[in-house]
């Protein structure tokens, strides 16, 4: 059992890409293997874009590369009728910066919360429930006001851009979680007398978000 504090996290946003690899295969694996002709090195992270809906828009972390080919890092594809055989290929693009945030004063997730369906038969008294999705998920990011910083900047221009853009969290007792989404940002900061001024970004996610525990 252990429980962890927040304090110390960095937080980080992707800023620069390299141009997209084409995928022509992916393994079913308990790791999936892709084929790609690459210059990546081991602990690059790569945003995959395939036709395996469950991958789409999410950050792995690069493992074993070789000339032809890499390992999505964790990422487990044994599964065939989430990921039927043939469907990965696709492409995959390098994260080559990530432009600290400062000054975050805080960071809440929201949504992701199972969702059920509720039916019953005629014949029965009672309903059941069975689980379909979860529901859409997104970070909200409170900064102390600069528009100075370099991350300041950078979320208002990912912002503007608003397309899928990647999000790390440094985590003090070791660790990363890999976030991709599409940002909004409100430069308005909050004005509240004996407060320190405040700004917030958001970011819809756009797949689920990938931890690492080193």
């Amino acid at each position: 059992m252990a429980v962890s504090l927040p304090n110390g996290i960095l937080w980080a946003v992707a800023t620069a890409y390299a141009a997209a690899l084409n995928v022509t295969a992916a393994s079913n694996a308990s790791e999936c293997a892709l084929t790609v002709a690459n210059g990546l090195a081991a602990g690059d992270i790569v945003e995959y874009t395939s036709g395996w809906s469950r991958a789409n828009a999410r950050l792995f972390r690069v493992k074993s590369p070789t000339a032809g080919g890499l390992v999505l890092e964790g990422f487990d594809t044994s599964n065939t009728t989430q990921f039927p055989a043939g469907n990965g290929v696709g492409s995959i693009r390098k994260i080559n910066t990530w432009t600290q945030i400062q000054q975050v004063m805080d960071a809440t997730s929201s949504g992701g919360d199972p969702q059920y369906q509720t039916f019953s038969f005629l014949e029965d008294d009672y309903d059941r429930q069975i689980p379909t999705t979860t529901s859409a998920q997104s970070l909200a990011i409170t900064i102390a006001d600069d528009p100075t910083l370099a991350g300041y900047q950078a979320l208002k221009t990912v912002a503007q851009a608003r397309v899928a853009t990647g999000l790390r969290a440094s985590l003090p007792q070791g660790g990363f979680i890999y976030y991709n989404g599409i940002f909004a940002f409100d430069e308005t900061p909050t004005m509240s007398k004996g407060n320190v001024m405040q700004v917030k970004s958001g970011c819809a996610l756009q797949g689920r978000p990938v931890r690492y525990a080193s």
